[in-house]
């Protein structure tokens, strides 16, 4: 009986075993199938799962570059990233700076941007002040400015270049009071000059300086003058940088004296792709135009060089210490912009600036290094200056000529990124030959104009 039972337990055993070889050959053939069939969009990966929204989740195993791979295939970055800032990044300081802050993805090939400039402070006289004698025993000037539009009732206006005496004697910078705007001019009244004249405000002659101070309200006011700031709407756009590399199939199995490979081929054409797209991004004029045997519209970049909303000017050979203080001065004030900034120049301007001897105002410090660029900084009161030679601006003919960037708002656009693609020109029956294609679409920006400058040598 014993026999008995234990044969019949082990047949049904047996039975059940093949059953679940069967099942799990099934599904085993239905999975291969569908991946076949229809790829991964059916079969995931081993420990990856659909989620409720179509998205996939990894359980029961670590995550892995496959797993990634298979889950999120553009989730990792294409190591060709990294390889292109990597690349002779000396010689192409302002595309590389442009790689290593990131770009911001344009869903068209023409970028329109956003600038807001800073109100201006200052002005200056455009005829002498006139006596105000309408107020009573309060009496005041009327003043016709360059600039009256930056005024408003209630400022206050620092007269720098002249002096007021106040009730007490003391000597003080006269201050102004903004009482009334018109079309005539603004009318203002002293803050701190008593005067046995007809006026407290003393007469003022043409070309005096002005600067626009804060504003003062009395006790009871609730409201003021209005102040908005409207950004003003500007372009440029991408332009679109290629470059192919091709070899023969005999070229690439030849013996060769030197290891000289595709990777090689491809470095050197990486190189000269953005020695290229630097000049463009320098000195391009933003453009579109048809190509006549084309017959195509091609849209051309422009440059950062015309972007800056600044200019100063030098005399060649004659760059000394005093000139760099009057130009680093007009770098970093009047702009709000950061207290550090790039100085990228011609070769013949930065022998300039190496023959200056060090004084207590300016020095240069030892090399620095950020974004993959070796600088030497200049120190002055005003702000730092990272200093590097170009030699794009030699090529282009600025050899005498730099520019001050600002790095925060220095801004590319990227239409296309970075990318390489294979050529199978063997299977098209074109040549004989591996081919690949490096392509770009892309722009620079300069979102703060006022931020930047140019320095030229005359």
């Amino acid at each position: 009986m014993s026999f008995i039972n234990m044969s019949f337990i082990k047949g049904i055993m047996k039975s059940e075993v093949v059953k679940v070889v069967a099942v799990v050959a099934a599904l085993l053939g239905v999975y291969l199938l569908l991946e076949g069939c229809c790829g991964s969009e059916y079969g995931l990966a081993m420990g990856v799962i659909a989620g409720a929204a179509g998205g996939k989740h990894v359980e029961g195993e670590p995550l892995t570059l496959e797993l990634s791979r298979e889950a999120s295939p553009d989730l990792l970055r294409n190591e060709i990233d990294d390889r292109i800032v990597k690349i002779r990044p000396m010689a192409t300081p302002i595309d590389q700076i442009s790689r290593q802050a990131g770009a911001r993805r344009s869903g068209a090939m023409t970028v329109e941007y956003y600038s807001v400039d800073t109100k201006e402070v200052t002005t200056t006289l455009e005829s002498d002040s006139t006596d105000i004698t309408s107020w009573g025993k309060t009496q005041g000037a009327l003043l016709k400015t360059a600039n009256d539009a930056i005024f408003e009732p209630t400022e206050t206006i620092m007269v720098p270049d002249v002096e007021a005496t106040t009730k007490d004697g003391e000597k003080e910078t006269l201050v102004l009071y903004v009482v009334a705007k018109d079309t005539t001019g603004i009318s203002v009244m002293s803050v701190n000059n008593a005067s046995s004249r007809g006026s407290s405000v003393p007469a003022l002659k043409a070309g005096t300086v002005l600067v626009r101070m804060g504003r003062a309200a009395a006790e009871l006011d609730v409201q003021t003058p209005q102040f908005e700031a409207l950004p003003t709407k500007k372009s440029n756009n991408c332009q679109i940088f290629k470059a192919q590399v091709e070899q023969s199939t005999y070229h690439k199995i030849a013996n060769k004296e030197v290891g000289w490979t595709f990777s090689d081929q491809e470095e050197a054409a990486i190189t000269d792709m953005r020695r290229g797209m630097e000049k463009n991004f320098l000195f391009g004029s933003c453009g579109t135009l048809t190509d006549p045997v084309k017959n195509t519209e091609i849209m051309l970049t422009g440059g950062i060089w015309h972007q800056a909303g600044k200019e100063s000017r030098y005399t060649k050979g004659a760059l000394d210490m005093n000139r760099l203080i009057e130009i680093s001065r007009a770098a970093f004030t009047g702009n709000g912009g950061s207290s550090k900034k790039l100085l990228i120049g011609g070769t013949l301007l930065i022998e300039e600036l190496n023959k200056l001897e060090h004084v207590k105002t300016v020095g240069a410090s030892e090399t620095m290094t950020k974004w993959g660029l070796d600088f030497t900084e200049i120190v002055t009161k005003f702000g730092r200056l990272y200093v590097m030679a170009s030699e794009i601006f030699d090529q282009c003919g600025h050899s005498h000529d730099g520019m001050i960037i600002d790095p925060e708002y220095l801004t590319k656009y990227s239409h296309v990124p970075f990318r390489t693609e294979r050529l199978d020109l063997r299977r098209s029956g074109q040549r004989n030959t591996e081919a690949i294609v490096i392509t770009e679409a892309s722009c620079l920006v300069l979102r703060y104009p006022q931020a930047h400058m140019r320095v030229i040598g005359e």
